[in-house]
């Protein structure tokens, strides 16, 4: 099958088989004409061929005819499937029925995700529709150059050609140039798992580099894993691209590398280095290739095929000189090709690249003096409180920021710079050397309670990356110093917007500022509860832990109290219940259990209060006789609950986003926790209109005191 891609301006060839028995196998064509190949590879990595093993072109051509006489001789068990762009594949585990549970809990994905992953900074989004059996896990993943509006169509016709395609399997993932969309009945991208994920697909342009092929191999491995370092350990998004130099049949060569987003850096670097030296051998002298994974996934071309200026440039080593002399990654082991064209060694790490300017010397220097490790002959910041995992361990390593600096940043912790003050400390705000505006928490030294806090908060939020959770910058332990240092949020906290006296303040959040607020905590609790490599039950959410950024979008904060569960964990019972009255499920205040289904119970409070801006059990407001929990199902039963809108919108609002907006408030605070919605299900309901809500029951629980902070012991035996 030949179709012709202008932007590789190469003709593409496709051929996949499936053995009787079920097992899939690879076959590189050589094309007769120039040709882009593909290859469906296994799902794990290490089958993969090094590149010390390459076959010779007798052996390929040998291979190639018992494949072929394979196919023949299997013709009459197999119906052949010819895979074209894009490419699809499809899991052989389980399979749905049409118009079945799990097709509308497909249909209802289809509906929201593509939007999500658009609106997303990462351009990437997970979500989780239905109840087991039937639950559908998905993700959607847009290549870091590509558009909001290119994404969101790419993920459209993803959803309509992906059934089709592989039609009613359960799981499937299919391959476009701008997306990628992966579902499945179960959360495939586990926390331990740094490979590509699942199957990976190798797709290879068969003309040739005839000029110098092995100073061609030298450098794209080079350039390659200069991409892989940047995309790991210098991109939010974990995606990179780069363009070096290379001669005059092909001027420049051009690479592309990206991870989830949600992977660390070190998880990313794993990923990528994993099918750099397992696969770009297989390229030898290809002008143009690419690995296609739901973890990871990079390409190479010698025209331009990327949006932008590239992020990493590299110059071409001389044509009689060798290669950068470069270490391999860690935990990835050098491949080394034996003498003959087109065999090389897989550079991994790139430990100098010359630099243009004086100015960006300077602006290095600057970065690493602020990222500089303290001098040795000061202890390591009390790392004895923190876990001795190497991971985390790594992660603050990475993350460490000298205190002079931060002294500098906010003027010497000088009062005037204070933002606020909470259990554990001071926040000061500051401006690092690099211009960059920080919120600097400091632990009071007194404090042995925060000690705890702030440990747990810091291997926490350093694992955790979504655009509706705040942002860790750095920290510094020296000096008998213990900081976090966060992006810094200039619109302040929700509760001193929302409840503000002043009626300039309640103007500033009108009904859409506040619908967007209510989805964006949503979509922050599903990454922490479903979607994040941590499930994270926060145990304190509430108005004031809700930071506003310049455009009023919310971020979560404050994961002093958070705690990690176990992916298939339910819930856990403490006998010490800390948390806010107001805000605390009926069943954690009073035997001590806390699950995502608490933390719904809190975003149900803040959705009531939002929307009516009104605290819950507020008695300095003469209108609210008594808690707004009760006050809200009084009115939702008398059909008048529209009536409770804060009047200060003037009338300005959308009822039907309001009267879901409660209907999905009461479904989160009743009090039956099975009953309440995950945040999944929350995302889903507020993104949608076509979906019919259920009808609340009653809340099981009232608080009195909305603003007091506990810390209590109780009984276990009720």
């Amino acid at each position: 099958l030949y179709r012709n891609n202008e932007s590789s301006r190469a003709w593409y060839s496709h051929s996949h088989y499936q053995l009787p028995s079920g097992l899939k196998r690879t076959v590189r064509l050589v094309s007769p004409r120039g040709a882009y190949c593909y290859a469906h590879e296994s799902s794990c990595i290490h089958k993969h061929k090094p590149a010390s093993a390459m076959l010779t072109m007798p052996v390929v051509m040998a291979r190639l005819v018992l494949a072929v006489s394979t196919i023949v001789a299997a013709v009459s068990l197999l119906v052949p499937r010819a895979a074209g762009y894009p490419w699809p594949f499809c899991g052989a585990s389980s399979s749905f029925e049409a118009n079945s549970t799990y097709q509308s809990n497909l249909n209802l994905l289809a509906a929201t995700l593509p939007k999500n992953v658009s609106a997303s900074p990462t351009l990437y989004a997970t979500a989780v529709a239905g109840a087991v059996p039937e639950q559908v896990w998905a993700m959607g993943l847009c290549r870091g150059d590509t558009n909001a509006s290119i994404c969101l169509s790419c993920l459209t016709q993803a959803f309509q050609d992906l059934p089709n395609d592989c039609s009613y399997d359960k799981d499937a993932t299919i391959y476009y140039d701008p997306c990628i969309l992966h579902y499945s009945d179960v959360h495939t991208l586990a926390a331990d798992d740094t490979g590509p994920a699942m199957d990976t697909y190798v797709v290879s342009n068969n003309n040739n580099v005839t000029s110098d092929p092995a100073r061609f191999m030298r450098l794209l491995a080079a350039l390659m894993n200069a991409t892989v370092e940047y995309a790991a350990n210098n991109s939010t998004r974990r995606f990179a691209t780069g363009e070096a130099d290379f001669d005059q049949e092909f001027p420049k060569v051009y690479t592309l590398a990206q991870c989830v987003p949600e992977q660390t850096p070190a998880q990313c670097a794993k990923c990528l280095a994993g099918i750099v030296a397992s696969d770009l051998g297989g390229f030898e002298d290809n002008i143009g290739g690419r690995v296609l994974g739901v973890n990871c996934s990079y390409r190479y071309e010698t025209a331009p095929f990327f949006n932008g200026p590239a992020l990493v440039r590299l110059a071409s080593p001389g044509s009689g000189a060798p290669a950068p002399a470069t270490q391999p990654p860690v935990g990835t082991p050098a491949t080394t090709a034996g003498a003959g064209k087109g065999k090389y060694r897989v550079f991994a790490v790139v430990l100098a690249v010359v630099l243009p300017t004086l100015a960006a010397l300077n602006l290095v220097f600057c970065f690493c003096l602020w990222r500089r490790r303290p001098p040795v002959a000061q202890p390591k910041q009390s790392f004895s409180m923190y876990s001795a995992e190497t991971e985390d361990t790594e992660t603050v390593d990475s993350m460490l920021i000298d205190v002079s600096t931060l002294r500098a940043a906010t003027g010497d912790f000088d009062e005037r710079n204070k933002l606020g003050e909470g259990g554990f400390g001071a926040v000061y705000k500051g401006v690092l050397p690099v211009g960059e505006e920080i919120a600097v928490k400091r632990l009071s030294r007194s404090s042995t309670q925060g000690v705890k806090e702030l440990k747990n908060e810091l291997s926490l939020v350093a694992k955790l990356r979504h655009k509706n959770l705040v942002r860790l910058i750095g920290v510094c332990l020296e000096q008998q110093e213990r900081l976090l240092v966060y992006e810094f949020v200039p619109n302040r906290s929700l509760d001193l917007i929302l409840f503000d006296s002043e009626d300039e303040n309640h103007k500033l959040l009108n009904w859409e500022q506040r619908f967007n607020i209510i989805t964006g905590i949503a979509r922050g609790l599903q990454y922490l509860h479903e979607d994040s490599q941590l499930k994270v039950v926060h145990r304190d959410l509430k108005a004031s832990n809700i930071l506003l950024d310049a455009n009023m979008n919310p971020k979560i904060s404050d994961f002093g109290l958070a705690r990690i569960f176990e992916r298939d964990q339910t819930q856990a019972v403490t006998s010490r219940v800390v948390g806010t009255y107001g805000y605390m499920a009926p069943e954690y205040l009073m035997r001590g259990n806390y699950s995502v289904k608490s933390d719904a119970f809190s975003f149900g409070v803040m959705v009531l209060e939002i929307v009516t801006g009104r605290k819950n059990s507020d008695s300095s407001n003469p209108h609210n006789s008594g808690d707004l929990l009760t006050t809200v199902w009084e009115h939702w039963e008398a059909g008048t609950v529209t009536e409770l809108v804060d009047p200060r919108m003037g009338g300005s609002f959308a009822k039907g986003d309001v009267l879901r907006c409660i209907n999905v408030g009461l479904l989160c605070v009743q009090g039956d926790p099975a009953a309440r919605p995950v945040m999944s299900t929350v995302v889903m309901m507020l993104g949608t209109d076509t979906v019919t809500l259920q009808a609340p029951s009653k809340p099981g629980f009232f608080a009195r005191k909305s603003d007091t902070t506990i810390s209590t012991d109780v009984s276990l035996s009720a």
